[in-house]
């Protein structure tokens, strides 16, 4: 029977979630950031795996280096869910670049100062992460609605993993001081490759939330310094007039075009009016639409969930039960059986 070491059935399992991802059925731009981030968590498997499975001593030169790029990367790929910085691609490159950078001359001139480089630059990294996500949902301008509420949750998820990972390896790096590395091996397999696995289910999850390819749209004119109240207004005619919240690939910035007004000002009118977040604020229009369809029409739950905006059925029942505290299939029953 082939037997495969625990470390590559990991990263075996990884290049599939990688190729799954990669080949989602949608015309949206990857999240290449969380790409790469599956990738080098499965490179990250394999050299555990000859380190600690083989005794290979040699890929301890290339462990650090993978490890010191995992939390940027996790960092660059929330960063495209949230914003488009002002910064140049390449200045964005080379500036999460610095840690693997450090971590490399500390190989040549402070090896035993890596480790803790590497959890500080974990820990470093999760609290940027979480900063980033300070405003919740509302957080995710550039990722669909629909989406919204699983890609906020993976991200917290693998900041919460980055954290994990940092105390992992403090654990690790003091068994090798105290105990040479006797429980080393065990603290890698079972945490570190746990986390690796997490991590990049959350990358893939949060991929989901990527924004739609920017198409040419009509945009208002901006509005300077609305109220609460005519920024309600104004959201209000675009969902009932307009009902853009049937667009699947509705989105804060794109909802902020096309009222002609910035993202926080809308964000912030929402929350102090309603105490709900956009997402919520705009799925509730969606919901309220599907009951009208399920009631006066004979179209299937799936026909109603496309025509009012949601992508998977999941996140469409979710949003129905949160509203109206039962599923689509029996607000039908219920509203019919009444006529």
């Amino acid at each position: 029977m082939l037997f495969i070491p625990f470390p590559f059935a990991v990263a075996i399992v990884l290049l599939v979630l990688f190729a799954a991802v990669f080949k989602r059925d949608d015309d949206r731009p990857a999240n290449l950031p969380f790409l790469t981030l599956i990738l080098a968590s499965a490179l990250q498997s394999v050299l555990s795996g000859l380190r600690w499975g083989y005794g290979i001593q040699s890929v301890m030169y290339v462990t650090p280096l993978v490890a010191a790029i995992i939390p940027p990367l996790v960092y660059a790929g929330v960063s495209q869910l949230i914003r488009r910085s002002a910064q140049p691609p390449l200045v964005r490159i080379g500036i999460h670049c610095l840690p693997a950078i450090l971590v490399l001359i500390l190989m040549i001139l402070w090896r035993d100062a890596i480790d803790v480089v590497l959890v500080l630059v974990f820990i470093g990294y999760a609290i940027a992460i979480l900063r980033l996500m300070r405003p919740g949902m509302d957080a995710l301008r550039l990722a669909a609605f629909d989406e919204a509420r699983p890609t906020y949750y993976a991200i917290l998820l693998a900041a919460a993993t980055l954290l994990l990972s940092a105390i992992l390896d403090t654990f690790v790096a003091f068994d090798l001081i105290w105990s040479h590395g006797r429980h080393a091996a065990t603290l890698i397999a079972g945490g570190n490759l746990a986390a690796l696995i997490i991590l990049s289910v959350a990358a893939a999850a949060a991929s989901r939330g990527r924004a739609a390819k920017d198409v040419p749209e009509t945009v208002e004119a901006p509005k300077a310094d609305a109220g609460d109240s005519e920024t309600m207004a104004a959201i209000q005619a675009l969902m009932i007039d307009r009902q853009v919240y049937q667009d699947q690939d509705l989105t804060l910035n794109k909802l902020a075009r096309k009222a002609g007004l910035s993202a926080r000002q809308i964000s912030e009118a929402i929350n102090r009016a309603s105490g709900k977040n956009v997402s919520q604020y705009v799925n509730e229009f969606r919901i309220a639409a599907a009951c009208r369809m399920l009631t006066e029409t004979e179209k299937s739950v799936i026909e109603v969930m496309y025509a009012v905006g949601f992508q998977t059925k999941s996140n469409f029942n979710r949003e129905f039960r949160r509203v109206t505290d039962i599923t689509p299939l029996e607000w039908r029953k219920k509203t019919v059986s009444r006529q």
